[in-house]
């Protein structure tokens, strides 16, 4: 998987965003890489009804239908065409207990997880919680155009290595300065099996060429 974070960037809302999704989708149909995106919520519905590409949250809030303004409800991005969520990202981390009503929330309505984690042990006490991914980030290398599977390959190595100890169903994700091919096919040789990543994309000039590159780090 290549998961896409459009965060709050300005360069990836409304129009552009679609324009990322749709280069997405064209290097999707032209590599097979399975390819996600997660906009900001107001693009959720623009980009579901307009891409073939798997659609994601950025966050839920772990809350039921009701009186709850100004929070994420599940079952509203679901809604608008989202299929999955992205929690507990270092921009927006929540507690434990809110965390696992989220995954569980998520579960009962068919969306799929992404849970992200700052370090080995943090993902292997998250794989109890059963989500479907986790994206492990060390925080400090977000950003950075420094990549974990350069910089700290003994985070990604280990924390494979934790959660398929603890939990072989989950699988692993990892992110933090991922923004070449190469960074790609180093993550992937460490066990890791798939990508998160942000910048490298919604900050690109020319989205269909970054995709492509990156894409075609899952095939060599």
């Amino acid at each position: 998987m290549l998961a896409i974070n459009l965060k709050a960037y300005k360069e990836a809302i409304g129009r552009r965003a679609l324009e990322i999704a749709k280069a997405a989708e064209k290097v999707m149909e032209e590599t097979k890489v399975e390819i996600v995106i997660a906009p900001q919520y107001t693009d959720i519905r623009l980009l579901a009804e307009n891409t073939k590409v798997k659609i994601f949250a950025q966050h839920i809030d772990p809350v039921e239908p009701g009186a709850h303004t100004g929070w994420v409800l599940p079952e509203a991005i679901k809604d608008a065409g989202a299929i999955g969520v992205i929690l507990n990202h270092s921009e927006r981390q929540m507690k434990v207990s809110e965390l696992e009503k989220a995954i569980n929330i998520a579960k009962e309505l068919g969306l799929i997880t992404i849970v992200c984690a700052s370090d080995p042990i943090v993902a292997r006490s998250i794989s109890v919680l059963d989500p479907d991914y986790i994206a492990v980030e060390p925080p400090e290398l977000i950003g950075t155009g420094v990549s974990v599977s350069k910089a700290k390959p003994e985070v990604v190595k280990s924390s494979v290595e934790s959660v398929k100890d603890c939990n072989p169903k989950v699988r692993v994700l990892v992110g933090a300065g991922i923004s070449t091919k190469e960074d790609v096919k180093k993550a992937l040789e460490l066990g890791a099996e798939g990508i998160l990543l942000a910048s490298a994309v919604a900050k690109a000039k020319d989205p269909y060429t970054k995709i492509k590159e990156l894409a075609l780090g899952f095939m060599e």
